[in-house]
């Protein structure tokens, strides 16, 4: 068999942790529609998971939550959810980059998707990735800050 250089391993995952996503930010700006209810299982000891040390005492290597009823604050990045969940009656923030997602699940409808953390980029990887695109952002300045003449892009686009 021949080695696979595209690794479609990889590119599945990450397609299938952006359904994930999407479904978070429509969620977290209309709120859950109809019986749409998820369990969320992630790796607490990824990198870029933030939780409390009562929670990771608890739940060393993997945590289930489900958001249905009592959450609050979901925001959701390109990277990353928060949540505010009630455990035992205390509130806690989570922090849970995509990548330590190893499972989602929505009894609703059963759906799920299972992922392999092993085959999910590093989170720094994603923050260097974004560092890179602001960077390449800031060297462009707006006209108005800079006061100087605004350039069409097609200057810079390859001619055939």
């Amino acid at each position: 068999m021949a080695e696979d250089h595209m690794r479609y391993d990889i590119l599945a995952q990450e397609a299938l942790r952006g359904v994930v996503r999407k479904v978070l930010a429509e969620v977290s700006r209309t709120g859950l529609p109809g019986d749409h209810h998820f369990f969320i299982s992630f790796a607490t000891r990824a990198p870029g998971v933030r939780l409390s040390e009562e929670l990771l005492k608890q739940y060393d290597k993997e945590m289930t939550i489900v958001l249905q009823n009592q959450y609050w604050d979901l925001k959701v990045t390109e990277s990353a959810f928060e949540v505010g969940l009630s455990f035992n009656g205390q509130p806690e923030m989570l922090h849970i980059p995509f990548s330590a997602i190893k499972g989602f699940f929505d009894p609703s409808v059963q759906f799920g998707l299972q992922f392999d953390p092993a085959t999910a980029p590093d989170e720094r990887d994603a923050d260097e990735e974004a560092a890179d695109a602001s960077a390449e952002a800031a060297d462009v300045e707006a006209p108005e800050a800079s006061g100087e003449k605004v350039v069409s892009l097609d200057a810079f686009r390859k001619k055939p």
